[in-house]
């Protein structure tokens, strides 16, 4: 039996703080059997308002985030993904995502494609947009896994060439942020991306009050398996190659696509 996990809460400005929430959501993941964890979108370091100081809260892919995530996989025998500020450039940073193995250590990095400049926000006068190289994915418990992030769900490509790469299960680390419609459309993106690449999603947000919270698993017939509303915590489904293929049987779109 494999589970898996989505993690939610509200990352800030202090590091060691989103590293001891990571540890203990996390621990009672584990504890609660699950094998794979995902945590949000900027889980390293979040400020709500874009500047300068997004360019002091990123950090390395060798720095003290990705190290601390992978003493963490290994100690509890996990694997983890988790969404970061990485640095860039001098003036601009990088929306990276991680995955992490309690065996191999860093195992696969998206950096964000789709940029969130929509619905008044400019995430890219201060992001760099990651390049549209094949997608890197990593296998866990015979399934094989692939990321985005957050903005990339209204982009059905992108989770259509993750399938295309052999994706089971996509991990979604989110910043989804509340206004009117929006927990709408995040649950809507959410279960037709599931529904029409026959997989399971995995996403995972910030708690209110700047996100929706609502994190959850949708499984390949777009059934949500567990979910979370607005408060800090897990929650945990079983996923299985068993249930894909099931669903594939009788829904074969992937096969069936003429385009």
């Amino acid at each position: 039996m494999s589970l898996l996990a989505v993690a939610q809460f509200a990352p800030g400005t202090d590091r060691a703080a989103n590293l001891d929430d990571i540890a203990a959501l996390a621990a009672d993941a584990a504890g609660r059997g699950a094998g794979l964890i995902v945590l949000p979108e900027y889980s390293s370091w979040f400020a709500p308002d874009l500047g300068e100081a997004w360019l002091e809260g990123a950090e390395a892919l060798d720095g003290a985030f990705v190290s601390g995530l992978t003493s963490l996989s290994r100690e509890l025998g996990i694997h983890l993904i988790a969404g970061m500020l990485e640095h860039a450039s001098e003036r601009r940073v990088s929306n990276t995502v991680v995955a992490v193995s309690p065996s191999e250590g860093h195992v696969a990095t998206y950096r964000k494609i789709h940029l969130y400049d929509a619905f008044g926000q400019r995430e890219s006068d201060w992001v760099e947009p990651g390049d549209l190289d094949p997608p890197e994915t990593f296998e866990w418990d015979g399934l094989v896994v692939g990321l985005q992030t957050c903005y990339d769900l209204r982009f059905p490509e992108v989770t259509r060439r993750l399938v295309d790469a052999g994706a089971d299960i996509v991990a979604v680390p989110s910043e989804w942020v509340r206004g009117p419609l929006k927990e709408h459309h995040w649950r809507t993106l959410i279960t037709a991306r599931a529904l029409e690449n026959t997989l399971y999603l995995a996403a995972s947000d910030h708690t209110p009050p700047i996100g929706v919270g609502n994190s959850m698993i949708v499984d390949p017939m777009g059934v949500e398996l567990a979910g979370l509303g607005e408060t800090r915590g897990i929650a945990v489904a079983e996923v299985s190659a068993e249930r894909i293929a099931a669903v594939r049987e009788v829904n074969p779109a992937l096969t069936l696509r003429r385009l």
